[in-house]
């Protein structure tokens, strides 16, 4: 099958292009034919050395990417047949291996694609998605009529999140740039702030929670909002530690989180896909030959939506 392995850790040109075997399933797997792959931030930051490449340092070959739809080509789990249409994030924080044609996933990291959605709608609705699902739902547990501050909304877990927010029912402030300002409404935010006219700190308060997609001094700027026991959610590794402490400090909530493949919040996913409570907003799509190119654009952090990479 066609592969794309990382033979070291550093630019684009570590992609390499190869033929690997098509893996074997274990009880419990299945195997799928990838028709689209979605790519993260993680991904960048896991081919230069950082994101987790320290947990994939020993691993042989090194195979990208988390985030497929595709077809079950064959299974040994009860969950899914053969010929299903699935997506899902696959073994996260560990060895997704999605940056392939084939790809064995555990069935419980899974969930049925709806047949509203596109392959590449669905694929780029995994770990962003369940990002913001998990930093919303599972952990700050919004309900209706909080207020609710979304950094970075219109990228790629920031979309997902006013989206889910406003289906909760919360009132949502979202950040970005004055350009994307047009979109962050037609996610369904009540207002937008454009973080590079004006600081966001004097353009809003009384916040109950806060998602933090950014780090460093946004934690700090965040809680000169928040309301006394709000909370505060913290996305990015390696610029998040102090969070807790900052927000202890001022009578709040902080912590940062890392993304688990949940093959059951997965089904939630497609349910509000299906519904249309949620969308995808896919930005640029790649064929698998241009996967350095798909990198590249995401490098620039100028993201709208999510990036796919078509196979």
């Amino acid at each position: 099958m066609k592969s794309i392995i990382l033979k070291d850790f550093g630019s684009v040109e570590n992609l390499v292009y190869t033929d690997l075997p098509i893996p074997s399933i274990n009880d419990g797997e299945v195997l799928i034919q990838v028709k689209a792959i979605s790519i993260n931030p993680v991904d960048v930051k896991t081919r230069v050395g950082k994101g987790r490449a320290a947990k994939l340092k020993e691993e042989n070959p090194i195979v990208l990417g988390w985030d497929v739809s595709g077809v079950v080509s064959s299974s040994k789990s009860d969950l899914f047949k053969e010929g299903d249409d699935v997506f899902g994030m696959l073994n996260f924080p560990g060895h997704g291996k999605a940056y392939a044609e084939y790809v064995a996933a555990p069935a419980n990291h899974l969930a049925l694609k709806p047949a509203n959605v596109t392959h590449e709608e669905a694929a780029a609705a995994t770990l962003a998605a369940l990002t913001a699902w998990q930093a919303l739902i599972d952990h700050a547990k919004i309900k209706k009529g909080d207020r609710v501050l979304i950094h970075a909304a219109a990228g790629g877990v920031g979309n997902y999140a006013v989206q889910i927010a406003k289906h909760v029912g919360a009132y949502v402030i979202g950040t970005s740039s004055a350009g994307k300002r047009d979109f962050v409404f037609d996610l369904g935010a009540d207002e937008h702030i454009d973080y590079t006219s004006q600081a966001f700190e004097d353009a809003t308060g009384n916040i109950d929670f806060v998602l933090d997609t950014i780090g460093g001094e946004n934690i700090d700027n965040s809680l000169k909002v928040m309301r006394k026991g709000g909370t505060i959610i913290s996305i990015p590794s390696g610029q998040n530690d102090a969070v807790a402490e900052k927000a202890t400090a001022q009578g709040m909530i902080g912590y940062p989180i890392m993304v688990q493949s949940d093959g059951k919040e997965m089904k939630e996913i497609a349910a509000l896909l299906e519904s249309g409570a949620i969308k995808s907003h896919v930005s640029q799509v790649f064929e698998f030959s241009r996967m350095k190119a798909a990198h590249l654009s995401l490098e620039t952090g100028k993201t709208q939506g999510k990036i796919i990479v078509r196979v």
